[in-house]
C-alpha cells in the first residue's frame, strides 16, 4: 500500500469515519447500560469478526443482566458465536465485578480517571478477557480519543506501509505501546488524526467502517 493511495482513500471515507467517531461519543451519553454493553461487545470480538460480535450481543441483550452462565452460553451458541463457553464466563465475571465493586456505576468510575493511560491500565487489570487491544477498543467505542486498536488488520497495514518490520501481534504492554507510538508518529507525519487513521486502516482491510 502506498501512502498517496491511503490519503486518497481517506478523502473518500473521511466523512463516514468522522460520523462513526461522533456516534461513539454518543454511547457515553446513553449511560451505564450502553457502556456495559459496549464492554461486553469488546470482550466478544477477539479472534471473531465485528459482525459476529454484534450478532452475539443482540442474542445476549435480553438476558445480559439476569442470566446465569448457562443462559449466557446458550444465547451465544444460538447466535453462532465461535467461543460461547469461555466468553460467557468472562461476561458473567465482569458483570458481577461491576455490580459488586462499582454498583454498576461504570461511567462514574471511568470519568474518575484524569490520566487516560491509567484508565486503560485499570480496565486491563480488572476486567477479565480484556487486553490492551480490547481495552483500547472499548474506550474508543465509548468516545475516548487517542487509543490505537492494534488488531491483525492494523498490524498488516502498518507492515505493508513500512511502519513496522513485522505484523507479529504484541504479547505484552511494552510491545503494544511501542507499536501504538509508531502508529501515532505515522499519523502525525501524514496529517491524519490517529483515531481516524485507525478506522481508515481497518476499513481498508475489511471494506467496512464498523466498530
Amino acid at each position: 500500500m502506498e501512502i498517496n493511495t491511503l490519503k486518497k482513500e481517506y478523502d473518500l471515507k473521511k466523512e463516514k469515519i468522522k460520523q462513526r467517531l461522533k456516534e461513539f461519543e454518543e454511547v457515553s451519553n446513553q449511560g451505564n447500560k450502553a457502556i456495559f454493553e459496549e464492554l461486553c461487545f469488546c470482550i466478544l470480538t477477539p479472534n471473531a469478526s465485528a459482525k459476529m460480535g454484534i450478532n452475539a450481543m443482540n442474542s445476549l441483550k435480553p438476558i445480559l443482566y439476569t442470566g446465569n452462565l448457562q443462559d449466557l452460553q446458550n444465547a451465544l451458541k444460538s447466535s453462532g458465536y465461535r467461543y460461547p463457553n469461555k466468553r460467557a464466563e468472562y461476561i458473567l465475571e465482569v458483570r458481577e465485578f461491576i455490580k459488586n465493586s462499582l454498583q454498576f456505576q461504570l461511567k462514574e468510575k471511568i470519568l474518575s480517571f484524569d490520566n487516560k493511560d491509567e484508565l486503560r491500565d485499570y480496565i486491563v487489570n480488572n476486567i477479565k478477557g480484556v487486553s490492551y487491544k480490547e481495552s483500547s477498543h472499548f474506550l474508543r467505542n465509548i468516545g475516548f480519543k487517542g487509543y490505537c486498536i492494534i488488531d491483525k488488520h492494523i498490524l498488516n497495514c502498518l507492515t505493508e506501509l513500512g511502519i513496522l518490520e513485522s505484523n507479529k501481534r504484541p504479547i505484552n504492554k511494552k510491545q503494544y505501546l511501542e507499536i501504538e507510538q509508531k502508529m501515532k508518529g505515522f499519523s502525525s507525519s501524514i496529517g491524519i488524526n490517529v483515531d481516524e487513521l485507525d478506522l481508515l486502516l481497518w476499513s481498508h482491510k475489511t471494506g467496512e467502517i464498523l466498530k
